[in-house]
């Protein structure tokens, strides 16, 4: 079953949240226990007073009548905090705060301690709806043994201590909520950026690749992200420009060939000919047809170079031995120009060998279109363990400065004296073989010595098998 992706946002918003109650509730759950506990130790502190001041009185006044006294003079349904009772060494009750039988009997105590040799330790009980602590102490006055019960009321405290909880959770809910809006506030802030680079990204379209998303006032963390896009949208538009660039080119190109196969046929026809004639018009078409099929075939083998991504069968060989045999391919027709081909260097190559072959071949095709009759060609190798480097160097025109950078470009021609032949697709099969090896084309001029065009094969590791 297939899920919808959850949002960033409300993510954000939920760990916020969470993380912000968790620490709340952590904050608030000390202070709740900080606030009970240092009530309970006051209690405990005010119930040890009062049972040191009873026993001061008992010992102070020698005997229970001055203590008797003084409880007898508090009214029955006057709010009392502490309950006092003495018991004789019998159990019999020598004076007690008025009313306190009636919900607190002598049973309900603990066990009597001595409280000279005996920590104190209140013992909790909750008769008639009221919070007591008891305690019982062993006392002796005048040589009699007396036993001192004091019960303290704490129900005060138990409801300042629910009240105080509610306040505690209260607080608790309410510190969530606002962790939650301002988690909200700051997610949909912080998120804003990457809405304004889906904003830019929309209006991006063939006719408005110009769009860019400025990164420079962005939060560090999204400046890679929105410099990653513009830096892809450089490169959409350059392919596009590329591409319709590329567009017009070949309508150019194939409209030559078939604007002269029209031509011929539509003259042959005018009139009757005579098979000489025909002949000469079906010669003519053929190289026509020839032209045509040499661009399709580039063009073809191109866009192979740009689908392989890279995936070239590199193998190590004879860097010499490959190219004395294009020197060889090349010397009938070298020979009948007086064209002299040399090959120089030593070394191994790591590339594709057919490749490699026909980026070689193109390029010394190329000085032979260009080398004047009579002239030289030089083929130079040299190997280093980082590259295989191969340079060809021709007698003809040269290539002027600001041809330079665009002459492996498609369909691209130079000067007249280099454009007058050719597809001007064959250094551009040069740069996508290049390409594939993740190597580089570069061209230069030599000032009255023609041009030299450098491959440059960059070098693997080798196979220990």
């Amino acid at each position: 079953m297939r899920t919808e992706p959850r949002s960033i946002g409300s993510q954000l918003v939920l760990y916020f949240t969470v993380a912000g109650a968790l620490l709340l509730f952590g904050g608030l759950a000390v202070l709740y226990w900080v606030v009970v506990q240092h009530a309970f130790e006051e209690d405990n502190e005010a119930l040890a007073d009062r049972l040191f001041a009873v026993r001061t009185e008992l010992i102070r006044s020698g005997g229970p009548r001055l203590l008797n006294e003084e409880l007898e003079t508090l009214r029955p349904r006057e709010r009392v905090t502490y309950w006092v009772r003495l018991l004789d060494s019998t159990g019999a009750t020598v004076a007690e705060t008025p009313g306190m039988a009636s919900f607190l009997a002598p049973e309900a105590f603990p066990s009597p301690v001595t409280t000279s040799t005996e920590e104190l330790d209140p013992h909790i009980v909750r008769p008639s709806g009221k919070l007591l602590a008891l305690l019982a102490t062993r006392e002796e006055v005048a040589g009699r043994a007396y036993v001192l019960q004091l019960a303290q009321n704490r129900s005060v405290d138990e409801q300042f201590t629910k009240r105080f909880g509610i306040l505690v959770l209260a607080v608790l809910v309410i510190g969530s909520l606002i962790s939650a809006l301002v988690a909200l506030a700051v997610t949909r802030r912080s998120l804003r950026p990457l809405a304004e680079i889906t904003h830019s990204l929309e209006r991006a379209g063939p006719t408005h690749l110009d769009e860019r998303v400025e990164p420079s006032a962005w939060p560090r963390e999204l400046q890679p992200l929105a410099i990653a896009f513009d830096n892809m949208l450089d490169r959409l538009e350059d392919s596009f420009t590329r591409l319709s660039q590329f567009s017009a080119d070949l309508a150019h190109e194939l409209r030559t060939p078939v604007a002269n196969l029209r031509g011929e046929a539509e003259v042959a026809l005018t009139r009757p000919r005579s098979s000489e004639e025909y002949r000469e018009v079906l010669e003519s078409s053929v190289t026509e047809c020839e032209r045509l099929s040499a661009i399709i075939d580039n063009l073809l083998f191109l866009a192979r170079a740009e689908a392989a991504q890279g995936l070239a069968a590199r193998t190590w060989f004879d860097g010499r031995a490959a190219l004395e045999k294009i020197a060889g391919y090349f010397e009938t027709i070298a020979e009948e120009r007086h064209v002299t081909i040399t090959c120089e260097g030593e070394g191994e190559i790591h590339a594709d060998a057919l490749l490699f072959g026909r980026a070689v071949s193109n390029l010394v095709e190329n000085a032979l279109r260009f080398s004047p009759d009579g002239g030289v060609i030089k083929i130079v190798l040299s190997v280093t363990p980082a590259k295989g480097e191969v340079a060809v160097h021709d007698t003809g025109p040269g290539i002027e400065a600001e041809h330079l950078p665009r002459i492996f470009d498609r369909f691209y021609r130079a000067d007249s004296a280099r454009s007058s032949q050719g597809t001007g697709l064959g250094l551009a099969l040069v740069k996508s073989i290049l390409d594939l090896h993740h190597g580089t084309a570069t061209a230069r001029s030599e000032a009255g010595n023609g041009a030299v065009l450098t491959l440059v094969f960059p070098s693997g590791e080798r196979s220990s098998v």
